[in-house]
Formats: C-alpha cells, sequence, structure tokens
C-alpha cells in the first residue's frame, strides 16, 4: 500500500515552533517512504478562527519547502460526510443528546458516564455524545510502543456534536482521514490520549485503522506545551533555516556540517529519518522556543 500522511493545522494563529516539528515529522516521514504529504486544514471551530491564519499556515510551510502533494482539503467544507458518518452513529444507537455541563460533571470528575446528571430543561441547548463502552482499546505506537485505554473508565462518554452546532475534533478527523485514504498519522504526543477514541470510532463506521506514531513535544519554560492559546512566537518564514535546524535537531538529527539551504537541510533529513532518533532515549529535553 502506497503510503499517504497528513499535516492538519487548525487556523487558530500563525505556526509555531511545535507545529513546525509536527509538520515535518510528518513530511519527512512521508518522503524518507516515497509517500504522499497531505494538508488538512481543520477549520471547524469558527470563534476560535484567527482572520488570514490560514494563508499565513500556507505560505510558512511553503517557505520551509514543504507543500501539499494533492488540493488541501478544508473541514468546513465537509459537512455533509460527517452528517452522514453522525446519523449512522445515530440510527445504531451510539449516540445521545447531552445537556450536561462541564459545572455538571465536575462531582464526576469531569466524565460522562450514560446517565446525564444536568437538571431536566428542554431550553437547554444539547451536544451529541457518543456513548463509551466498558471496552480497552490497544494499539501499538511506533515510538512509544504498547498503549491501551478504557473508554467507560478512562474516558466516557464524549461528545462528537459540539451544542453549537460544529462537529467535534474526534469524529471529523476520524471521517477526513478514511477520506483521504491515510495510512499513518504522524502528530504530536499530545493527541495520544485521543487515539482509542478515533479507534473506537474508525471501528463503528467500518473505517480501516491507520498506523500511529507520535512525536514529542515542544514546551516551554514551565513545561507546558506550545500553543497558540498562550500566543507562543509564531515561526518567521523569512529567515527560515535556524528554525529548519532546530526542528530537524528536535527530531533526532544532527545537521551539523549540511549546507544552510532547504533543499540541502531537507535532503539531509529525509536520508537520516527513522524512527530510532525518535525514541524516547533520544528525545530532546527543548524546554524553550529556539530564538
Amino acid at each position: 500500500m502506497t503510503y499517504r500522511g497528513r499535516f492538519a493545522p487548525s487556523p487558530t494563529g500563525p505556526l509555531h515552533f511545535g507545529s513546525l516539528v509536527a509538520a515535518l515529522g510528518s513530511w519527512l516521514r512521508a518522503r524518507a517512504l516515497n509517500g504522499t504529504w497531505l494538508v488538512r486544514v481543520e477549520d471547524l471551530d469558527p470563534p476560535r478562527e484567527v482572520p488570514g491564519a490560514t494563508a499565513d499556515i500556507l505560505a510558512t510551510l511553503a517557505a520551509f519547502g514543504m507543500e501539499s502533494d494533492e488540493p488541501i482539503v478544508f473541514q468546513s467544507q465537509r459537512i455533509a460526510a460527517y452528517n452522514a458518518a453522525f446519523q449512522r452513529l445515530c440510527d445504531a444507537g451510539h449516540v445521545f443528546a447531552c445537556a450536561c455541563s462541564r459545572v455538571d460533571l465536575e462531582p464526576l470528575g469531569g466524565l460522562h458516564r450514560h446517565a446525564c446528571v444536568a437538571p431536566a430543561d428542554t431550553s437547554r441547548a444539547c451536544a451529541w455524545r457518543l456513548r463509551a463502552p466498558d471496552l480497552t482499546i490497544s494499539f501499538d505506537d511506533l515510538t512509544l510502543g504498547r498503549q491501551a485505554q478504557n473508554l467507560g473508565s478512562d474516558v466516557g462518554d464524549f461528545v462528537i456534536k459540539r451544542l453549537e452546532g460544529w462537529y467535534a475534533y474526534q469524529l471529523a478527523v476520524v471521517v477526513d482521514d478514511a477520506f483521504q485514504g491515510i495510512t499513518e498519522i504522524v502528530r504530536g504526543a499530545d493527541l495520544l490520549d485521543s487515539t482509542p477514541r478515533q479507534i473506537h470510532l474508525q471501528r463503528l463506521l467500518g473505517f480501516a485503522t491507520p498506523a500511529y506514531l507520535h512525536l514529542p513535544l515542544v514546551v516551554d519554560a514551565t513545561g507546558q506545551k506550545l500553543s497558540k492559546q498562550d500566543h507562543a512566537r509564531p515561526v518567521g518564514r523569512g529567515e527560515p533555516i535556524s528554525a529548519l535546524r532546530a526542528a530537524l535537531a528536535f527530531l533526532g538529527q544532527d545537521t551539523r556540517g549540511v549546507p544552510a539551504s532547504i533543499d540541502a537541510l531537507l535532503a539531509a533529513g529525509i536520508a537520516n529519518f527513522n524512527l530510532a532518533c525518535l525514541t524516547r532515549a533520544s528525545w530532546p529535553n527543548r524546554r524553550h522556543e529556539p530564538n
């Protein structure tokens, strides 16, 4: 099977160094395996989207030599596909309406376990949750090894359609990965916890389960993941060489002696990319954004 990977940014701000690492890791993996690399824009959260962020992200990726091999998919244009998947889940009895808020669920550790606890109030807007069975989902991550999570006790019933009417990440990403024929998902380790939910949805919808490879996270001085919401410094596309060297180093590569050009650095990155440099023992302890 031809390798198909993807990078799926959200247009909530410019690309920061942590996102560059995720994009580069997925791009290198696809190129090292002579595969296809796709870009999908996850624009399903209008209140958090920043005007112009999509164009800025795509321009930054291009400045670093990374462009989608196929037309870019925008989740905002895929609502009909999510509607169809949602209806299939409803018809099979896997989904229920829920008016429980986070405050309602606080006494239960934030988890929703089958029975709603919100007061009966038909005026409250409802989200739609997928029933989480007492089922342990296991999978082998290519860098972190065997992973397992019990959906019932560790996750609880989870939202697949928000009360505002927008589809949640968990459902949309599963539908789109199947649509694009993704064979392996390379992404940051912050999404490791979401993987069992996505595998469960894949099984319910009859989709193939891709391989998973989670990359180390870039964190700030306090040990927190870099995020656009916390105003992580954007990557400057005007001077990409230093940021590209730093991203390659974060992924376990030594670029000393490689000429200071995008093409040379990417070629070296492809030639030297392997799973050994991504094992937990070799993850750098980078706690700040590079200068």
